[in-house]
């Protein structure tokens, strides 16, 4: 009789919809599994700001530890959280297509402050990825924190004195929980691998990879190893201000990426365009490494020194 599989996640809602997604795809492909819930140390610090937190793997490492002590078999992240080097003994196994990779604006009452140049409006997250392309493009506006998982942070909006906030789409819209008022920042590069589900399990375990297996998405996963071998060649954490975005279209790669400074007053982008055919393993490298010698490296520099 066939093992069945167990599925670790954080508690979250939208956590637990990312699992049971899983569970779906994996019984359609004739694998038994079942849920088995963890909390996280991002989950339970809703006061510190992320990049204070020690940040790298902060919603993951529960579930490495998990994974690692055999207590369950697969773990299941939104892949933007996961950290581009996975602890020894833990593989990728699959990602799932990707959902929407934009991040959106929920307002509360209007978003006419977008379009006032001379606007002073407050916006929550606790991204700074998002905050420095936000300062970037509005200078004149405050950033405010804001923590805990999709819920709380819907209800922190309504209860503050804050004009709107930032979210992913993909979460959101999943748990249908995104409100009318709210708009896509289209303008807005997201963070590498963005809006997909990345599964994680053991090295050794051979029926949770043969599983799996039958339900990676091949282009979401070439797209998101691009975008996460930018980050890694770039050597941004959740500290660093980077973004990247690939997609295929037309038999083509359309990649953007940038790197933005703490406050947002210095950026430096790339737009590629690459044919599928001549795609090369190291593209997202490579792509790095130009952004890198076209100004990158003084801003990581600038950010470097800030830290020390």
């Amino acid at each position: 009789m066939q093992r069945i599989i167990r599925i670790g996640t954080r508690d979250s809602q939208l956590a637990l919809w990312q699992a049971t997604e899983v569970k779906r795809l994996l019984a359609l492909n004739g694998f038994a599994s079942e849920l088995v819930p963890i909390k996280s140390d991002g989950d339970l610090d809703l006061q510190t700001p992320l990049y204070e937190m020690g940040v790298e793997g902060i919603f993951t490492r529960s579930l490495d530890i998990a994974l690692l002590n055999n207590q369950i078999d697969l773990a299941v992240h939104s892949m933007k959280d996961v950290p581009i080097v996975l602890p020894v003994g833990l593989t990728q196994a699959a990602v799932l297509e990707r959902a929407s990779e934009k991040d959106i604006l929920v307002y509360k009452q209007d978003y006419d402050f977008l379009n006032d140049a001379d606007s002073t409006a407050i916006i929550a997250t606790s991204s700074i990825r998002r905050k420095a392309q936000w300062l970037n493009r509005f200078p004149n506006h405050t950033i405010e924190n804001i923590r805990g998982n999709v819920n709380t942070r819907l209800i922190k909006l309504q209860e503050q004195n804050w004009d709107a906030a930032i979210f992913a789409a993909a979460g959101l819209e999943r748990i249908g929980l995104r409100p009318k008022q709210s708009i896509d920042l289209d303008w807005m590069v997201p963070a590498p691998a963005q809006g997909a589900i990345m599964i994680i399990s053991r090295m050794n375990d051979q029926l949770a990879i043969d599983a799996t297996v039958t339900i990676n998405h091949s282009i979401t996963a070439t797209c998101t190893k691009i975008e996460r071998d930018f980050l890694r060649t770039l050597l941004g954490g959740c500290s660093t201000p980077i973004s990247a975005y690939a997609a295929v279209k037309n038999n083509q790669l359309v990649f953007t990426g940038n790197m933005l400074s703490l406050d947002g007053k210095e950026k430096v982008s790339i737009d590629l365009i690459e044919s599928i055919d001549s795609l090369k393993q190291d593209f997202g490298i490579k792509t790095a490494k130009q952004l890198l010698e076209n100004g990158g490296n003084e801003i990581a520099q600038k950010i470097r020194n800030i830290e020390k």
